[in-house]
């Protein structure tokens, strides 16, 4: 580490390039699915400061997770492995990632990398899993150890093994954890550096519980909102193990929200949080704005992963479908126009090399994602690539422009066509005429899968819990 740091001064101090390299922030948001008024995900959305990001850099409206929940989502971005080359299928502490598997032992985080070559990193919140690893952050503004505030009793759910409930709490917005991240990156963009830096701003909201004061509330009247597309028999063209694999037995169905009339509620809570934290977004981008930094910073605004409100009988993550895989990636970096709009599908694994490359860092060449500079230059641009995502051993979605093939472990499969069916209702997956577009996707799969990591286990349903006893790798 001393080496690392020395070498990197010594190299500045000869008249390095690096001292004019663009700086980066990046902010990540945690459960965001595409309920941003850019993405046009729920009409009713209020998103104005994320919007105006968007039309400043590129939107990729077709960026996915490379797994479905926090941990092993954010291992793969910072990281730029894949789950199936790490093991780490399942949550996992920072603490862990180093000794998750023999991939993991030496690779360098994206954070880290940027240290390496002479910049400044400071980051603060919701990074990694929990914050970030020992020694990856030059300075660091911590994370607050929970998704507080919390009411003294639970609102409206409490079944055990989820945060999840809803409701106005607490009553000013100080109190809120991402209120005092943001005020920590405001300072930092205020002051003066030496050096090019990395900042890196982790939001909590809208993680559940979806608490925020009642301000937040009052954007969204619960009575005035629209449920997303919902058919209750959705899953019965499914096989058995899409159904084992995506169950939350802890988490709402639909048919109970329905049933007891919350769903409204539900997502006025989950509207009024992402309004919160496109507000603290905003404060941070005005800082930047008002910093000497405007004008030589990228700034890439990413979620871990998406969020069903209800679609497919479900309010969670944890599935190979659409809303649990498409997340929100804008891109925005001097020289390259604003306002652009891109489908061709991305991956988060893609943020690692694309900002090496648009800082003119050397490629790392563990990276197993590609740059997306060709689409910051043209949205429109050749691309034969596809988005993976993968949700314990042996069970992966491909999704290409038009289509997403899901593949189990048993050999199952779905198929949907989102030019005709975009909510996912028919799986065509048995279909004569199917084969040529499954067999096309299917070259995107992994040829290799790593066994799962001891330190990645995985407890929300019984089938995930089994495959990690079958799968685990050996110590």
């Amino acid at each position: 580490m001393i080496i690392r740091v020395s070498l990197a001064v010594l190299l500045l101090a000869f008249g390095s390039p690096a001292a004019d390299r663009p700086n980066v922030l990046m902010i990540a948001v945690d459960d965001l699915n595409d309920w941003i008024g850019c993405m046009q995900g729920h009409p009713d959305s209020r998103t104005p400061n994320i919007d105006l990001l968007a039309s400043r850099g590129t939107l990729f409206a077709n960026a996915h997770c490379q797994a479905p929940i926090c941990g092993p989502s954010r291992a793969s971005l910072m990281s730029g492995l894949y789950p199936s080359t790490t093991g780490i299928y399942g949550q996992i502490s920072d603490d862990d990632l180093r000794t998750a598997s023999p991939p993991m032992r030496d690779v360098r985080f994206l954070i880290e990398y940027f240290g390496d070559h002479g910049y400044k990193t400071m980051g603060v919140g919701k990074l990694f899993h929990r914050h970030a690893p020992e020694g990856v952050l030059e300075e660091s503004g911590g994370r607050v150890p929970s998704f507080g505030p919390k009411p003294p009793i639970r609102f409206r759910w409490d079944s055990g093994r989820t945060q999840t409930d809803w409701g106005a709490y607490p009553d000013r917005d100080s109190l809120m954890p991402d209120y005092g991240s943001a005020k920590w990156a405001e300072e930092r963009l205020s002051q003066n550096h030496e050096r090019p830096f990395f900042l890196a701003v982790g939001f909590l909201r809208p993680h559940v519980p979806w608490y925020v004061p009642p301000k937040w509330f009052d954007l969204h009247p619960s009575g005035t909102l629209s449920t997303p597309a919902f058919l209750p028999d959705d899953q019965e063209d499914v096989p058995e193990i899409a159904r084992r694999l995506m169950s939350v037995p802890m988490m709402p169905t639909a048919r109970w929200a329905i049933r007891t009339g919350e769903w409204k509620n539900i997502i006025q809570a989950y509207l009024a949080s992402i309004s919160f934290v496109d507000h603290y977004v905003g404060e941070v981008l005005q800082a930047l704005d008002q910093s000497t930094y405007a004008d030589n910073t990228i700034v890439v605004f990413w979620g871990d992963h998406g969020y069903h409100i209800g679609e497919k009988d479900r309010f969670a993550k944890h599935s190979l479908w659409e809303e649990s895989t498409r997340t929100p990636l804008i891109v925005s970096a001097p020289g390259f126009a604003g306002g652009k709009t891109t489908q061709k599908p991305a991956g988060l694994i893609d943020i690692y090399p694309t900002l090496v490359e648009l800082c003119g860092l050397p490629r790392y060449e563990r990276n197993q994602g590609r740059s997306l500079r060709p689409l910051l230059a043209d949205p429109k641009a050749e691309w034969d690539h596809a988005a993976i995502t993968t949700y314990g051993y042996g069970n992966h979605a491909v999704r290409g422009e038009r289509y997403r093939l899901i593949t189990y472990e048993d050999g199952s499969e779905e198929l949907y066509d989102h030019s005709n069916d975009p909510n996912e209702w028919e799986n065509m997956a048995g279909q004569p005429g199917s084969e040529a577009v499954k067999e096309r996707l299917r070259k995107f799969l992994p040829s290799e899968e790593a066994k799962w990591s001891p330190v990645a286990p995985y407890d929300y349903n019984e089938y995930l819990t089994e495959a990690f006893l079958r799968h685990r790798r050996d110590p």
